[in-house]
């Protein structure tokens, strides 16, 4: 072969080498960081009118697992914050190859639980709707994520 072949073919080694080195490097820093906390907006800033006060809704207090079948009637209890994920720091592991080591957060405000996906590639399906951004979770409603689905209550 030719010397200045070789050169070439040693230049596109080391340039995949670097590249593969930086693609490790930046899964490495997905996984170890912090999720990133979304600020729910507020929508609309007209005043409102007054109206007649209702009951206040009742608060979700569980996830009850409904599929898979084999682990259907476990109950996590909502507290804190939760994560939802493959990693093993996750407060709720899933054994699933379509959920994401961080897949879903959910977390508690002044009035309500909130999910939201943390940017896995399959998403998070609130009422059989994919996620878009962070929403309320509200007794009754049906979270899924992979082969798993929870209602919520």
């Amino acid at each position: 072969m030719p010397q200045q072949l070789l050169v070439v073919l040693n230049i596109c080694l080391l340039i995949l080498l670097y590249l593969f080195f930086a693609r490790v490097l930046r899964s490495v820093w997905i996984e170890m960081r912090e999720p990133v906390t979304v600020p729910v907006a507020r929508v609309g800033t007209k005043k409102k009118q007054p109206q007649k006060r209702r009951p206040a809704p009742a608060i979700p207090s569980r996830l009850i697992t409904v599929a898979p079948p084999e682990h259907a009637g476990g109950e996590f209890p909502l507290s804190g914050e939760m994560t939802i994920g493959r990693a093993p720091g996750c407060t709720v592991v899933l054994d699933d190859p379509y959920v994401s080591s961080l897949h879903t957060r959910v977390h508690r405000t002044e009035k309500s639980w909130i999910v939201d996906d943390l940017g896995s590639k399959n998403g998070t399906v609130l009422n059989g709707k994919v996620l878009k951004g962070p929403r309320p979770l509200g007794i009754g409603d049906r979270l899924a994520i992979g082969s798993h689905e929870w209602d919520v209550a």
